[in-house]
């Protein structure tokens, strides 16, 4: 029995969530569209190959990304070579296109909500995995402070909620989500900089705090 990884790398571009998807160059399910993922060497841990996966299949590899493992797969008809897949979730800030490489003949940022949508666009069981990692940081940016993966290392209030509103494919009320996220302590801290990128008066900007979870939680609408 074989060994693999597989990524669901996330990021937030234009106020949309995407999901970072390659074309496979090789047997089984060549030409359709995957999660980049390889099989573990012998002399691997399961999150060193993550990481060379990512970098090898798709040239992100000088990114800040939150890796955390996500689920394991091994239902008998995932894979025709009887592979067990031991997922892992990315979340990276907005970055540029990727590159393919190894066993990957393209690779693309990839709406989610379009894959949601169509269970069959995806080879082996990638939907499923797919729709565990979405709902895996759609639950943490709950009751964590993961939000701010997707953003620079100094964002504004109003990109940090337009990652809320992206991931959770929902609209958020710009004052309540303000007052929301100053007064949890330890969720962001002030730089003691502002900004203009998103035009208008200048707007502070802040860094993530020390906090390892939130309280109150930050609820879905």
């Amino acid at each position: 029995m074989l060994v693999a990884v597989d990524l669901v790398v996330l990021t937030v571009r234009n106020d949309r969530l995407l999901i970072l998807t390659i074309d496979r160059g090789v047997d089984p399910f060549r030409g359709q569209a995957a999660l980049p993922g390889g099989f573990v060497r012998p002399d691997e841990d399961l999150l060193d190959a993550a990481e060379r996966e990512l970098s090898e299949e798709t040239g992100l590899s000088e990114l800040r990304v939150h890796l955390e493992q996500l689920a394991t797969y091994g239902h008998p008809d995932r894979d025709p070579r009887r592979v067990i897949s031991i997922a892992h979730l990315a979340l990276v800030p907005d970055a540029a296109d990727p590159t393919a490489g190894g066993d990957a003949a393209a690779a693309r940022w990839t709406a989610v909500g379009d894959l949601l949508d169509d269970p069959g666009r995806l080879a082996f069981d990638h939907h499923r995995i797919l729709s565990d990692g979405v709902e895996r940081a759609r639950a943490k940016l709950e009751y964590s402070p993961l939000a701010t993966a997707f953003c620079s290392e100094a964002f504004t209030i109003g990109e940090l909620r337009q990652v809320y509103e992206a991931v959770w494919d929902t609209e958020i009320d710009p004052r309540n989500f303000h007052r929301k996220v100053s007064k949890t302590p330890g969720f962001v801290v002030e730089t003691g900089a502002t900004t203009t990128r998103q035009g208008g008066r200048p707007a502070k900007l802040y860094r993530r705090g020390p906090a390892e979870l939130l309280h109150p939680p930050m609820l879905r609408p």
